[in-house]
């Protein structure tokens, strides 16, 4: 999960694209940078940190430029080294700049084609840097002569789809021509235009979510389709064109729960609404379980969590209230790296309200339970402040299975739904009760908002995935890898030789 923007204007774009960062922060908050092209140059700036702390004032004066695009990431691949803070840079053909939300499920192979077959060499850990050399190396063959024109830029998405399995949504740029940005076949992670008008003209917005569009008075235009591409010229002539057979929308469901802004719109879904119906359908299934006299106070797990609360409380005729207060200069607990700092930042982050749970029996609402850590501390924070009896309810089914296409939730020991039936993660988290959203339930949450939308991504509640690349194979593979410290290399050797021989089965 990362937030990607970039922006075509007939004025300077770094504080633009600043600011649509900083709007864009909650999906990433481990690096930041920016790249911007002026002439046939580009400049850039990236680090760890937050937004407002990589970039300084000489940052942003050395980053002149109308065109440009930003990143805030956190890491699903490779490491949280600087050095795979985005966007990438590669020098040929033209010069092409690249950030991309989302995760490859096949760039390990890719890797080796680059170098074997492309004579690409790639410097780092990051699938992002491998997406970036197969555009190049496409776009290379795509061109005849020494110009680049709309529809060889197409063709060469077009060939990037046919090699790229997993997702992505990606901005990029090529230098002295203009920005590029293309969505994977599936539509898995978001991405939208929009426009604003100037007296100079026409300008644009591509970004993970709209948010970033509004909040900085861009239109909203339309979501970028599964396998489109879009190229804006620095003329600010906007050409686009699907380069994908058998495209198919398919959006991450987690997106829905957790990941987005509320005050986003994604593939014509409202992510508050969203959540309101989560908390409508997730009242049904209390009241199916619960005698509604033993619960005396509904209270949300802030802030992802509040709509369902509100709305589930407002179904069930049952009293709402703000039970814990949210730290907001706390990161978000799920993104963290390492369960010890995560468990540490759950009592820095929230703080509970004495009154509002002494001696009551409270149902508290969150967006989902993925590890576990946090919904334990949670409950025994409720407890320590006098509620005498504690049910858990989550917006969303049980996570039981490892996400590929971009969240920090590759292996299946760390889902604590894994392998557990509900009454033994209840017993887990200490709760008195435990209430999981049904599967179906979440996905009619979201088309009941947009019934167009009637296939979703939601691998890590049902295990279907919907590339059809993600073998048993490639899940233990990649959770030796990520554990390496505790496996020995040739244990990883044995691993990477039986997935390549499993694909060539």
């Amino acid at each position: 999960m990362c937030g990607i923007v970039g922006v075509f204007s007939h004025s300077p774009v770094n504080q633009l694209i600043y600011d649509a960062l900083l709007l864009l922060q909650h999906r990433g908050q481990d690096a930041a940078g920016i790249a911007t092209g002026h002439g046939d140059k580009f400049y850039m700036h990236k680090a760890n940190g937050l937004v407002r702390d990589v970039f300084r004032t000489r940052n942003m004066r050395s980053l002149p430029g109308n065109a440009g695009i930003g990143q805030c990431r956190y890491p699903t691949a490779g490491s949280d080294s600087e050095e795979e803070a985005q966007p990438f840079y590669v020098n040929a053909p033209f010069g092409i700049t690249l950030a991309h939300n989302g995760n490859l499920t096949n760039w390990e192979q890719l890797k080796k084609e680059l170098f074997k077959n492309d004579r690409r060499h790639i410097n780092t850990a990051s699938d992002s840097e491998v997406l970036l050399n197969v555009l190049a190396h496409e776009i290379q063959q795509a061109t005849t002569g020494y110009s680049l024109d709309p529809s060889s830029l197409f063709k060469a998405v077009s060939m990037l789809h046919k090699r790229v399995r997993g997702s992505y949504a990606v901005v990029a740029q090529v230098a002295g021509y203009g920005l590029l940005a293309f969505r994977d076949p599936f539509g898995i992670r978001p991405l939208c235009i929009g426009f604003n008008e100037s007296d100079q003209g026409t300008e644009y917005m591509v970004a993970s979510e709209s948010v970033a569009l509004e909040g900085l008075g861009f239109r909203f235009l339309r979501d970028v389709m599964p396998g489109e591409a879009i190229f804006i010229d620095l003329e600010g002539r906007l050409y686009n064109q699907q380069c994908a057979e058998n495209a198919t929308l398919n959006p991450c469901a987690f997106e829905f729960v957790y990941l987005a802004r509320p005050d986003s719109i994604i593939d014509g879904a409202s992510v508050y609404a969203t959540r309101l119906k989560m908390g409508e359908y997730l009242a049904e299934k209390v009241r199916r379980e619960y005698s509604l006299g033993d619960i005396d106070v509904v209270m949300p797990i802030p802030d992802s969590s509040r709509p369902a609360a509100m709305e589930l409380a407002l179904e069930l005729n049952l009293n709402y209230r703000e039970g814990f207060i949210k730290n907001r200069y706390i990161g978000r607990t799920f993104i963290m790296p390492g369960q010890g700092v995560r468990r540490k930042s759950v009592r820095q982050k929230l703080n509970a309200i004495g009154a509002e749970f002494k001696g009551k029996s409270v149902l508290l609402v969150d967006d989902s339970i993925v590890r576990g850590t946090t919904s334990r501390e949670i409950v025994q924070m409720a407890r320590d402040s006098g509620a005498k009896r504690v049910i858990f309810a989550s917006a969303a089914p049980p996570v039981k299975f490892p996400n590929v296409y971009g969240i920090d939730m590759p292996t299946r020991s760390e889902l604590i739904a894994h392998g557990r039936t509900e009454e033994e993660v209840c017993r887990e988290i200490t709760a008195d009760g435990l209430v999981y959203q049904d599967v179906e339930a979440l996905r009619r949450s979201i088309s009941d908002v947009n019934p167009a939308l009637k296939s979703f991504e939601a691998s890590c509640f049902d295990g279907v995935y919907v590339t059809g690349d993600v073998s048993r194979d490639y899940l233990e593979h990649i959770e030796l890898v990520r554990n390496t410290p505790k496996a020995s290399s040739e244990d990883v050797v044995r691993s990477q030789l039986n997935l390549n021989l499993a694909q060539v089965d």
